[in-house]
């Protein structure tokens, strides 16, 4: 009889290492950037942004972003916007596997997920030129702020519709990282693109190196 006690208590206690086991791995995923600079987590809120972090976490999954880069950083030196100055670093996958790319999401607003642009926060660049401008543009390129951005919120003035950008994320480790990258140079003649200003693009980019879920 005390040998069947101690299989089944053996039996309850392995069970429970297997439930903690797993309890210990729920929870929003990972992301770890490992880019020439260092290493930068991210925190994907799954909950809140369900449709941004799903994109984001596909090109995770499908490698996009290892040979990707951080092209551009905004910062009071090189903003040209002043009617709604941000500070910004923002990156993307690897130029090679454009034509790879996924469609364009529909945004999510940060008057729906309560997803604020605060320091720290990892968020979805869209198109805002004036001429095309277009809410549901978002495709493979994100942004992290330094300092809380709120012009970048709903009803912020950053963008033309004033329909703001998608926060899905925030960095729980490599802000010092971000900063270092925001820091890095970008030459007063380099020339506007499609998400970039004149003077904010970064020569060199900052390579990532590697994308993965922790």
């Amino acid at each position: 009889m005390t040998i069947f006690f101690s299989v089944l208590i053996a039996l309850a206690l392995q069970q429970h290492g297997a439930v903690a086991a797993t309890a210990a791995t729920d929870g929003p995923p990972i992301v770890v950037l490992e880019t020439e600079l260092g290493n930068i987590a991210i925190l994907v809120d799954t909950a809140h942004a369900p449709v941004t972090a799903a994109n984001f976490l596909r090109y995770v999954s499908g490698s996009f972003y290892n040979g990707g880069e951080f092209h551009r950083a905004v910062r009071p030196d090189n903003e040209i916007r002043q009617d709604a100055p941000i500070e910004i670093i923002q990156a993307r996958i690897d130029q090679n596997r454009l034509s790879e790319a996924f469609p364009p999401i529909a945004i999510e607003t940060t008057d729906v997920t309560g997803l604020k642009h605060l320091d720290a926060t990892v968020s979805m660049a869209r198109d805002v030129t004036p001429s095309r401008a277009g809410p549901n543009t978002a495709t493979n390129q994100f942004f992290i702020c330094i300092g809380d951005q709120p012009s970048l919120d709903r009803e912020g003035n950053r963008s033309p519709d004033h329909m703001g950008f998608a926060a899905f994320g925030r960095v729980i480790d490599g802000m010092d990282v971000v900063r270092k990258i925001q820091a890095s140079p970008t030459p007063k003649d380099t020339p506007a693109s499609t998400f970039v200003a004149k003077g904010q693009l970064l020569v060199p980019t900052i390579r990532i190196k590697r994308a993965y879920r922790k």
